[in-house]
């Protein structure tokens, strides 16, 4: 008799995809997965968070995003694996699965939201994987500890590692789907690198997938891909204007509602957040719809701050910024906040720093290096065969910023006032 875990859908579903032509769907549990509503959810979770407020066609969900993961690891083990002795066919299914569900916990607008609320997205993914949720019901139906396995590989506690590197290593299904949908919603050339001969030079071995070494120049283009992305797109200025904005939006609005603040109307949504009181049916039901009903609520708040920083989210009127390390330049920084003080411009909320920083190829213990399979069979770092690879690994770009309104500075009517700040600002 057929398990559940075994079943497979009558006829094959596909959906249209942009990235990948058509994401197959021929087991009953993948199905079950799509249709719960942890997992629907996740097409009001845009995958580039505020994002769209710079490349207008980053409107791409977590939904898409999943999706496409799954589908990369369905063609890698079906496809690519299958029959392969180094391939543990029985460890199909919880794999794939992980592929689908990696990214449920997110919530709305991602990191600022988590930021703010002090949340982690992962934390979040295992509640509702293990909760009183649809997924844990249609998970538990391939048998009861199948929802700990699946939690156990997006955790990267799974006891096969090679499964765990199928879904977090620095080349996975997760990364190679995001880079390239990224690249198309946004419109870019940068993310684009050449998935297929990728995924035809993946081998399984005891530890982790690697790479044949007659696909070296496929994983370079795909490091450099990555690369560019984040200093394109990623760490775009504006779009970490958008979301430092966003940021303050929460923060006050916290602020507000733990002073005792009268919102004309109560954000009922926000206050197991507010107080920390978070059950899982509370996360579930927030999304970015939820979101920017209340920032367009706001705009019309009594609290100047409230409202200002939510009429600039919405009409997109964001901040200016200059270079700053704000730890570097220390005493540059703290006479910006008093002049902002000094103007009448409330530095918690207009005076904003930020760092974005990202190492593109470790090869230190924190992340395991990607291994070359060589024509003798034995496996080498990628580092000993990529001249590329070796000059970029273990590099660190990093960008500071500060964020600041400045036509409310240009509008300082004390000239001397305002010419300090704008040189301190290097815009005199």
């Amino acid at each position: 008799m057929t398990t559940y875990g075994e079943q497979k859908l009558q006829e094959e579903k596909v959906f249209k995809d942009p990235v990948h032509s058509y994401v197959h769907v021929r087991d009953q549990v993948i199905w079950d997965l799509i249709s719960t509503r942890e997992f629907q959810r996740l097409r009001r979770i845009r995958q580039l968070g505020t994002t769209f407020l710079v490349f207008h066609g980053a409107e791409h969900t977590r939904f898409n995003h999943s999706l496409g993961v799954y589908e990369l690891m369905r063609r890698i083990v079906d496809d690519r694996f299958s029959g392969r002795d180094e391939w543990d066919a029985s460890e199909r299914l919880v794999v794939l699965c992980a592929a689908l569900l990696h990214d449920l916990g997110h919530g709305p607008f991602s990191h600022a939201f988590e930021n703010v609320f002090e949340l982690n997205h992962e934390e979040y993914t295992r509640h509702i994987l293990l909760g009183d949720t649809e997924v844990n019901a249609v998970l538990r139906k391939v048998s009861e500890d199948f929802p700990q396995k699946v939690s156990q590989v997006i955790e990267k506690k799974y006891a096969n590692p090679l499964v765990v590197s199928l879904i977090s290593s620095q080349i996975d299904a997760d990364r190679m789907d995001y880079l390239q949908r990224d690249a198309y919603y946004t419109g870019v050339s940068y993310g684009n690198f050449d998935l297929e001969r990728i995924l035809r030079v993946l081998r399984p071995s005891k530890e982790q997938a690697v790479i044949k070494y007659s696909g070296v120049h496929a994983v370079e283009d795909y490091i450099m891909s990555r690369y560019q992305m984040y200093l394109q797109v990623y760490f775009h200025p504006v779009s970490r204007s958008a979301e430092a904005i966003l940021n303050q939006i929460l923060q006050r609005a916290k602020r507000l509602y733990k002073e005792g603040y009268a919102f004309e109307l109560m954000p009922k949504p926000f206050i197991p957040f507010f107080e920390k009181k978070i059950e899982i049916a509370d996360y579930i039901a927030l999304d970015e719809s939820i979101l920017l009903t209340y920032f367009q609520l706001w705009m019309h708040e009594e609290d100047d701050v409230l409202r200002d920083l939510c009429t600039r989210f919405v009409n997109r009127r964001l901040f200016q910024y200059s270079d700053l390390n704000v730890e570097v330049e220390k005493e540059r920084y703290v006479r910006l906040q008093q002049l902002f003080q000094d103007a009448g411009i409330d530095p918690a909320y207009y005076l904003l720093s930020d760092c974005s920083s990202d190492d593109f190829y470790r090869t230190t213990a924190k992340q395991e290096p990607i291994m070359i399979l060589m024509p003798d069979g034995q496996l080498k770092e990628l580092t000993e065969v990529s001249l590329i690879v070796d000059a970029v690994a273990g590099k660190i770009e990093t960008d500071h910023k500060i964020y600041y309104p400045l036509e409310e500075i240009e509008a300082i009517t004390n000239t001397g006032l305002r010419d300090e700040i704008l040189t301190l600002l290097e815009r005199a």
